[in-house]
């Protein structure tokens, strides 16, 4: 069991730390550096979406850091301060990368669309998950080791909808980054020899998707694991 644990949730745990770590390290590093352009975030983010006809995505500003991200349904572009008045790769980078989320919704990206779709269900199975497996894992003693493996049945089910949405979630990062590294360079609002910090910025990002996914994951095997190892015992 203890070998389960390190490799479930002690190894998805510093996987986790070290992406949060990259991408403070990255962004914060491409925050100092000005791009040739001086276009501003907010210029970069319109410019992508007027690019690819998209006329009705209204660009906001918003408080936070990295709180950047686009909202299908009311079709708003949210950039945080430091990224919607920044005029450095780090801010061109994440404004052209939620572009590339709006361009996806105009085209009708396929897994983009199978996302929306999940995030009611996701909603509550994030919080249902998180409740259920608290009182599965220690509520054993109080409330019944029938009941607690019930309650470990319906975490696991809620966890693996979380799952799959952030397994969803993957594709759609990697393709809105990859939307917005071609139109930085195509639309000569970033040079191509400026592109690494742009690269770096947003590539470090995507490691905390993958991060995350990997951390659901584990925490869903080690509860099938317990499921297993409780129905041996029965």
């Amino acid at each position: 069991m203890l070998t389960a644990i390190i490799i479930l949730f002690i190894i998805p745990m510093l996987f986790g730390l070290y992406a949060q770590m990259r991408i403070q390290s990255a962004y914060q590093k491409n925050l100092q550096v000005e791009s040739r352009g001086r276009i501003t975030g907010r210029e970069a983010a319109e410019a992508v979406l007027h690019s690819a006809g998209i006329t009705d995505v209204e660009v906001v500003s918003i408080e936070g850091t990295l709180s950047d991200h686009f909202d299908p349904v009311h079709k708003r572009l949210a950039l945080s301060e430091a990224n919607y008045h920044g005029t450095n790769l780090a801010a061109l980078g994440v404004s052209a990368h939620e572009a590339g989320h709006a361009i996806q919704q105009k085209v009708g990206y396929a897994m983009m669309n199978v996302r929306q779709t999940l995030v009611p269900a996701t909603q509550i199975a994030s919080g249902v998950s998180q409740f259920v497996m608290i009182a599965g894992f220690f509520g054993g003693a109080l409330i019944g080791a029938a009941f607690s493996h019930s309650l470990l049945l319906i975490g696991a089910a809620a966890l693996a909808v979380v799952c799959l949405f952030q397994l969803v979630t993957l594709p759609v990062e990697f393709d809105a980054s990859r939307r917005a590294k071609q139109q930085l360079v195509t639309l000569g609002i970033v040079d191509r020899d400026e592109m690494n910090g742009v690269n770096e910025t947003l590539d470090a990002a995507a490691l905390t998707y993958v991060a995350a996914f990997v951390a659901s994951l584990g925490t869903l095997l080690y509860i099938l694991l317990l499921i297993s190892g409780n129905r041996r015992n029965d």
